[in-house]
């Protein structure tokens, strides 16, 4: 309560703290839409046959094959999309390149800074240079 802490440390705490909390909110959303789409998914299945064997829908053809092997295909996607593409390509992956890059981009910078700070340096002590 009346400890001396840095301003600073605790700002930067927070900020970690909640990137954390943002990244959770937006795992649960995905969890939730999931397990919407997969319950959608089985009402859909169920809905689809019932229209082919009961209702006499299409009767010639059980096109509800056909119509839940897409949507599970489909399900099957989003459901890699959730639990191993955004495990490795999420925000934390994304974070990183973006350091790397900034870090790429410095280098070049003081790689060019250094270049015109040689450049202005020959030119100051080469009096023989028609740009003095």
């Amino acid at each position: 309560m009346f400890s001396k802490r840095d301003p600073k440390r605790l700002h930067e705490l927070d900020i970690d703290q909640h990137e954390l909390i943002e990244t959770a909110q937006s795992r649960i959303r995905q969890k939730k839409r999931l397990y919407y789409h997969f319950i959608l998914f089985l009402l859909g299945s169920v809905s689809m046959i019932v229209a082919n064997k009961f209702l006499n829908y299409g009767v010639q053809y059980n096109w509800f094959v056909w119509g839940i092997c897409i949507w599970t295909f489909l399900f099957l996607l989003h459901l890699i999309n959730v639990f191993v593409t955004n495990r490795f390509l999420g925000k934390k992956w994304e974070r990183e390149q973006r350091e790397k890059l900034v870090i790429l981009q410095k280098n070049k910078i003081a790689k060019i800074q250094e270049e015109i700070e040689k450049a202005a340096t020959n030119t100051s002590r080469n009096p023989e240079n028609p740009l003095n």
